[in-house]
């Protein structure tokens, strides 16, 4: 097991000493800085797996560590624990709004700084991990994500009943998730099934934007943005969908800075794959897209790799994809069935040469 390293940001020399044979005796590599300034530093060069803080410090104080350190991608997610003399609950809520992750509160004894470290650790690490797409994997992520353990001042119920309280529906085929134009009122996670996300021109034309699977979050691009949705999100086939209130989501993005980190990292991901789909549309030929369209499907419904994949979908979905007629694509599937790389029965697909679809010309 890799021993951990922990940063110790601390002004008062025998605080700073005594906390940092505590956790070197349980076996924790520790780094000290004996001021804000110097922490950053540390904190940036050494890049710990924990961060313990003073509050009340010369050069910068504990709010301003978190702030600077918060505003760089290599350090936002690291755990912050606060040390403060002082045990007023303004100062915690001040804390925990910043994105602090524990408080802890001078003076402490061994048992509670050493359980203060382990529980902050282990939540960190299962976070990185990642949880099942499931609704296990769901509740698991939204009590790992926020839960505190009451020395901060705060208590687990909120979270709890957030994983309790979300709404969950099921969708026929083709039945709306939500419309475009609409006000998100939280974002969505797809417990089973398969969900499009699609715009229309002012003919009635469709142009698929994204598709989702199971485990996927989908809707908060619309609402971090503050902005009405931009696309309609239809089933695929029969779906079972969660719902999170948006208050109860902000809450838990202001609340842990390795949830916010997350979402941020897919909404630039999201985003960049919808610029990378609109330069294929302006440069690919209809018969690379038409590839292109069927190995995205592979990519993102594909359950067994050991076998050909295989989906049912409307020839017009994939003229959506794609952005071309429907006509267009039938021809260029009857082309792809005659090449061997597909074959079709009805609706459905299925590939029978993945690598010649990569590797399609333009």
């Amino acid at each position: 097991m890799d021993t951990k390293k922990i940063l110790l940001i601390e002004d008062n020399p025998e605080m700073r000493e005594n906390t940092a044979e505590i956790l070197e005796l349980s076996n924790y590599e520790v780094v000290t800085a004996s001021n804000g300034k110097e922490g950053v530093r540390l904190a940036q060069q050494e890049l710990p797996d924990l961060i313990i803080c003073d509050i009340m410090m010369p050069e910068l104080d504990g709010y301003g560590v978190l702030h600077m350190l918060g505003k760089a991608d290599q350090t936002a997610n690291i755990p912050f624990i606060f040390l403060t003399a002082k045990a007023e609950r303004s100062d915690q809520r001040k804390g925990m709004s910043m994105g602090a992750d524990d408080y802890l509160t001078k003076p402490y004894d061994d048992v509670e700084l050493l359980s203060a470290v382990e529980v902050r650790l282990q939540k960190s690490e299962r976070l990185r991990a990642g949880f099942n797409r499931s609704v296990e994997g769901l509740d698991a992520f939204l009590n790992e994500s926020g839960l505190r353990d009451g020395r901060d001042g705060r208590t687990t119920d909120a979270l709890h009943q957030l994983t309790e309280e979300k709404r969950i529906k099921s969708f026929r085929k083709k039945e709306t998730v939500y419309t475009e134009g609409s006000f998100p009122t939280g974002i969505f996670f797809l417990i089973e099934g398969k969900i499009k996300a699609y715009r229309a021109n002012e003919s009635g034309k469709e142009f698929i934007t994204d598709l989702y699977k199971e485990g996927d979050f989908f809707g908060y691009v619309d609402l971090l943005q503050d902005n009405p949705y931009q696309d309609t999100a239809v089933a695929l086939g029969e779906s079972e969908v969660a719902l999170i209130p948006k208050e109860d989501f902000f809450e838990l993005l202001q609340g842990n800075r390795e949830v916010s980190s997350r979402f941020i990292k897919m909404l630039s991901n999201e985003i960049k794959e919808r610029e990378e789909r609109l330069l294929q549309l302006a440069y690919n030929s209809v018969r690379k897209r038409v590839a292109e369209a069927i190995v995205m499907l592979a990519q993102r419904y594909q359950a067994d790799k050991a076998r050909p994949f295989s989906m049912a979908i409307t020839r017009e979905d994939i003229a959506s994809i794609v952005g071309t007629a429907t006509e267009t694509v039938i021809r260029t599937l009857s082309d792809f069935k005659q090449e061997k790389l597909v074959e079709m029965k009805g609706s459905l697909i299925t590939i029978l040469n993945y690598e010649k679809l990569v590797r399609m010309r333009n």
